[in-house]
């Protein structure tokens, strides 16, 4: 009884060895399967790669340096400009306007009354 037992357990240990076998290529075979669904179904789409992303992200940080660094440009050229406008645009207060008495002027005119 004890060699059956042995053969018995011999081969359900080949019987489980068969079989763990045969699973491991059933998974890598499914694995390969899926992962060729998965490109037909990310080819169709419009997806960009990890360096195409990296690379326009630089590319945008890079523009928005650039437009921060004209607008402070603009912000200096304009102050000036600012200030004279406003320089201009400020009404200037008139100087007095002499007041001459009406008859103080009649005097010596030509048309004083005289003809």
């Amino acid at each position: 009884m004890v060699q059956t037992d042995n053969k018995f357990f011999d081969d359900l240990a080949k019987l489980a060895t068969g079989a763990a076998g045969t699973l491991h290529g059933v998974r890598q075979e499914i694995e390969g399967l899926v992962r060729q669904g998965i490109d037909r179904v990310l080819s169709g789409l419009d997806l960009v790669t990890r360096e195409e992303f990296e690379m326009v992200k630089a590319m945008a940080a890079e523009a928005r340096a650039q437009n921060e660094a004209l607008e402070a440009r603009i912000a200096a050229l304009e102050t000036p400009a600012k200030r004279r406008a406003r320089a201009a645009a400020k009404p200037r207060k008139a100087a007095p306007k002499r007041t001459t008495p009406k008859n103080a002027g009649s005097a010596g005119s030509k048309s004083g009354g005289e003809s």
